[in-house]
């Protein structure tokens, strides 16, 4: 596919500077990309590549000023990283809708009821009662349990298991090796010291917009819905326990895990490795530094805490200053253990 400088622009309702008639064949990044390439400029440790690159057409932000005279084509817009997200998300698009059809081997349960241009990849297995809108991608290897809804435009990356009675929105996006609606870690402690299994006949409730990365596990919730609210996203290998709420358009970073029932307000920010405690509630806009562990709720809508345990920022890079300086401290509280000894002295001596 070919895309002129003027067509771009009219998509992303960017202003051109060249040639509008500027071919474009593919996406390179802007220190790599050659002739018939598009790329774009947000960052300005990269600026100086903007002088160098071969790239064809760059979008760049408006406020963005020159320095040297660019041989490509640009594309003026707000926000060049959001425009070459909507560009690469179209591109996407195009290219999913070569995948229709189901590939063979694969089991469909008979009353499973399966919408248009809808896409199921070797080897996936989906149950009974399964409901799949329309425009859906099932990769290879996806299991599919019974009573299973998937939105429109929603994609399974190969070897997701969804288990039963789970419901997956519109335009989600799982990627490979992720598991929605395992057992939840619900045991019993008995008087032996063994434990009894508390059966888990909830289910995982993900809205529309949630991207979900490789290898995460979200439990089912003991009763009732562990949910994923619209528009948050997690990165991989996550672990969300049962009845867990996460808020819309929270953001996850890598290797966290949230232990059950905590709810998880709107547009959180958590880092990596964050370890969050079950039944506390962590307020809207909060922000967790990464390798933070959190054991009391975060009340405070927009407060920001880190370390382990968790607590104010602001107090701990206080609490580390003073930590840094220990060395210096101790040594000017010999120095005045030494003077104070000499003052003793002189007045004996006196």
């Amino acid at each position: 596919m070919q895309f002129s400088a003027s067509q771009i622009a009219q998509m992303i309702g960017g202003v051109i500077e060249g040639n509008p008639h500027t071919l474009v064949h593919s996406f390179g990044k802007i220190e790599e990309a050659g002739d018939g390439q598009l790329t774009f400029l947000a960052n300005p440790k990269y600026e100086e590549f903007l002088y160098q690159t071969k790239a064809s057409v760059i979008i760049v932000n408006e406020s963005l000023e020159l320095r040297e005279k660019v041989a490509a084509s640009l594309i003026r817009v707000k926000d060049a990283y959001s425009a070459f997200a909507i560009l690469l998300e179209t591109y996407e698009h195009y290219k999913s809708k070569e995948l229709t059809g189901i590939q063979q081997p694969v089991y469909v349960s008979e009353s499973a009821q399966i919408g248009e241009e809808v896409f199921i990849g070797a080897f996936s297995f989906i149950g009974h009662k399964v409901k799949i809108g329309q425009n859906v991608k099932i990769y290879p290897q996806v299991y599919v349990g019974d009573n299973v809804v998937i939105g429109d435009n929603t994609i399974l990356q190969p070897g997701v298991k969804v288990y039963h009675d789970c419901v997956i929105g519109s335009n989600v996006r799982i990627h490979a090796g992720t598991i929605i609606g395992g057992d939840g870690f619900g045991f019993a402690p008995q008087q032996n010291g063994s434990y009894k299994k508390v059966p888990q006949i909830g289910n995982v409730v993900v809205e529309d917009n949630v991207e979900i990365g490789s290898n995460c596990s979200i439990d089912r919730a003991t009763i009732g819905s562990t949910i994923i609210r619209k528009g948050a996203k997690l990165d991989n290998l996550i672990q969300v326990a049962h009845n867990v709420e996460i808020g819309s358009d929270t953001v996850i970073a890598a290797q966290s895990g949230i232990s059950g029932s905590t709810k998880v307000g709107n547009q959180v920010m958590i880092g990596g490795q964050v370890g969050i405690v079950g039944h506390i509630t962590i307020a809207d806009k909060a922000r967790i530094n990464a390798q933070s562990g959190v054991s009391k709720s975060i009340k405070t809508p927009g407060s920001t805490v880190t370390g382990s345990p968790a607590f104010d920022y602001t107090s701990t890079l206080r609490s580390q200053a003073i930590f840094r300086n220990l060395p210096e401290l101790e040594k000017k509280i010999k120095e005045l253990e030494e003077l104070i000894k000499e003052v003793k002295t002189q007045r004996e001596i006196l």
